[in-house]
């Protein structure tokens, strides 16, 4: 497990018709403000400000085709034009557990990716991809 300090960082929220609402700065738009989106937000902060990830390269909540099903990934970081690293979020109450990496395991079977990374805020864990199989790592690339 990774241990990750989020950057404190000036989120934008509104009210509107009984919702919270949180600006995302990747994709430059108000988004309904849920747990999961907390760890979201949260998570593209720690990339962008801590480890200068560049914006331009995140993808949020990028559709994938899984057979006839239609998913969507949470984070996809690119490096060289091509998918990277997946990051799965989860709500901070839901624990990473097998069900967890077996969905992420599925997105990585349409996003070919050598990092995947899952996370509900408290805890983060990262895998590489060596040899055809997922290893544990500490720290991110």
């Amino acid at each position: 497990m990774i241990k990750v300090n989020y950057p404190l960082f000036q989120y934008k929220i509104k009210r509107e018709e009984n919702k919270e609402l949180i600006f995302d700065e990747v994709r430059k738009r108000w988004v309904r403000l849920t747990p999961e989106e907390w760890v979201r937000q949260n998570m593209i902060q720690y990339l962008l400000q801590d480890l200068k990830y560049p914006a331009s390269l995140l993808s949020i909540e990028k559709e994938l085709k899984l057979g006839e099903l239609r998913k969507r990934c949470d984070i996809i970081v690119y490096k060289d034009a091509s998918p990277w690293m997946i990051i799965e979020c989860k709500e901070p109450n839901v624990p990473i557990s097998e069900k967890t990496m077996q969905q992420i395991l599925r997105y990585h079977l349409a996003l070919p990716v050598p990092f995947l990374c899952l996370t509900n805020g408290n805890q983060v864990f990262l895998f590489e991809k060596v040899n055809h199989n997922f290893t544990e790592i500490g720290a991110f690339p």
